[in-house]
């Protein structure tokens, strides 16, 4: 493990703190737990785990455990954590009770992808119907649904951050909308259940995200962003880098998703991002100045006045008050931190 990884944990551990004891002996199953979000959450378990002596075992859903056990042997081979081979729409399921599930699964291959609308759809509201069926039959306390502050649809320039009880909506006929409709289906399947079973699931609505195992070759700008630093520049914005975004760094969103499935009040929706808001501009040049000189930087277009600015940034305020976490790494220690973690 690198020394950047470990400190992370080590933040994660300590920022969680008396809570980890809901954990003593518990039983967790975790789906997406080799993903981006899920990795995190796994990563900081097992270090919580081993460091208290907490006695918790986890069993987590993946497609390809022999993938995992190339990529993360620490974890993979960690006598706590069992791997579970299936997907989360058709698995077979493992035995016994279990006190706590995390569902994080979400096929992301195809999210912007058109003609994968429709397997996208299937995968994240069968997959969570089947995630609630389990933990119905599983005797499951505690879920957390990993949703998506796409749930909200475009944002009203007027709103300056958007909160929990924002009313708009995702654009039902318009492709493009199919990941934040079937969040919002998986949040109203938590609803149904929790009035129909004694399950009391908990929702995250995450926002953007960045830091170490984030996909640097995809959908992600920040990703492509130190890629292309990386490879020595020049960083390229496609588009005229006015849109504005948050950005909360991996060991903070660890810290919030572990505070709301064992604190969090039942289908009361969190949001999870920064409330620190930057252009895309201006986190390319954020991290194009992680070096000496700066990485050349390029902007494909040139804003137009007429422009409305795109907006995704989210309130934080219910969960910084209810449940009493916060931000206390900004973007610039996160990047410091990612980039010694790839150079590790």
């Amino acid at each position: 493990m690198s020394d950047s990884l470990a400190t992370d944990l080590d933040h994660i551990l300590d920022h969680v703190a008396d809570l980890w004891e809901d954990l003593r002996g518990a039983r967790l199953f975790i789906t997406g737990g080799t993903g981006f979000v899920g990795r995190w959450l796994l990563e900081s378990f097992a270090q919580a785990n081993a460091r208290l002596s907490l006695q918790a075992t986890a069993v987590v859903l993946t497609r390809n455990p022999a993938r995992f056990q190339r990529v993360s042997p620490h974890l993979a081979f960690d006598p706590a954590i069992q791997l579970h081979q299936g997907d989360i729409a058709t698995f077979g399921a493992p035995s016994g009770v279990f006190s706590h599930m995390i569902h994080a699964a979400a096929n992301m291959t195809v999210r912007n992808q058109s003609q994968g609308a429709q397997q996208l759809f299937h995968s994240i509201v069968q997959g969570t119907e089947n995630a609630l069926n389990f933990a119905v039959m599983h005797q499951v306390r505690r879920f957390l649904l990993v949703s998506s502050g796409a749930v909200y649809g475009r944002q009203p320039t007027e709103v300056k951050q958007i909160s929990e009880e924002f009313g708009g909506a995702p654009d039902p006929l318009a492709i493009g909308s199919t990941y934040g409709e079937s969040k919002r289906a998986a949040e109203l399947l938590c609803a149904i259940y929790a009035h129909q079973h004694s399950i009391q699931p908990t929702i995250a609505r995450g926002f953007a995200f960045f830091g170490p195992f984030l996909e640097m070759n995809g959908a992600y700008a920040i990703g492509n962003f130190l890629r292309d630093s990386l490879n020595g520049g020049p960083i390229r914005v496609q588009g005229d880098g006015s849109p504005l975004r948050t950005f909360l760094y991996a060991a903070d969103m660890a810290i919030w998703l572990w505070n709301i499935l064992l604190c969090g009040q039942t289908c009361r929706p969190y949001n999870v991002g920064s409330s620190q808001v930057y252009s895309i501009a201006d986190t390319a040049r954020a991290v194009s100045r992680l070096w000496e000189p700066a990485t050349e930087l390029v902007v494909v277009q040139q804003p137009h006045p007429d422009t409305l600015v795109d907006r995704y940034v989210p309130s934080v305020a219910r969960i910084n008050v209810e449940l009493g976490v916060a931000q206390t790494i900004d973007l610039h220690d996160g990047l410091r931190r990612w980039l010694r973690f790839l150079q590790s």
